[in-house]
């Protein structure tokens, strides 16, 4: 078992707080020492209460899958024997009411692009190795939210050990 911490502060900073006209920037620091600018999303609270700049919960809510999904990804690839270049993913969350009628982040869809140096695996192969990182991705496994991976790659010819020639 392991155990994660974050660490979220904010403060009023003078706003009267009960006519609900205070900022919602607060900092999210994590121990390895990163802070995070962070905020509610723009299109939950109104400007000027929220931080357009920051990351929002609906924001790490989706990186925090696609990072997961790329982890695993790049492991089983690995393993596998395929030399992965680079990955980039462009994924995109959708808040929507779910079946309580409640809103909720209903849909993610990952659309990672791998670039593979030397040999690259069938397009079914490819999509085996994504089936597998969905499956092995702890965060995914953790939410009942659809959770899709439409992956493409590309292929870059490479010698033998995957140094692109």
């Amino acid at each position: 078992m392991s155990t994660y911490t974050a660490t979220i502060a904010w403060t009023r900073e003078g706003a009267r707080f009960t006519d609900q006209q205070y900022s919602r920037a607060h900092r999210w620091s994590f121990d390895g020492g990163v802070t995070v600018p962070a905020s509610s999303s723009p299109s939950v609270v109104r400007l000027p209460f929220s931080d357009p700049h920051a990351v929002d919960p609906e924001e790490a809510f989706v990186a925090s899958l696609s990072s997961c999904h790329m982890l695993w990804f790049l492991s089983i690839a690995a393993m596998a024997g395929f030399v992965v270049d680079q990955y980039e993913d462009t994924a995109e969350g959708t808040m929507a009411r779910n079946a309580e009628g409640k809103l909720a982040m209903t849909e993610v869809v990952l659309r990672p692009h791998v670039t593979y140096a030397g040999a690259a695996p069938t397009p079914e192969q490819d999509a085996a190795l994504h089936h597998e990182a969905h499956e092995e991705c702890f965060i995914a496994q953790s939410v009942k939210t659809v959770v899709r991976a439409e992956p493409t790659f590309t292929l870059r010819s490479a010698d033998a050990t995957g140094t692109p020639s």
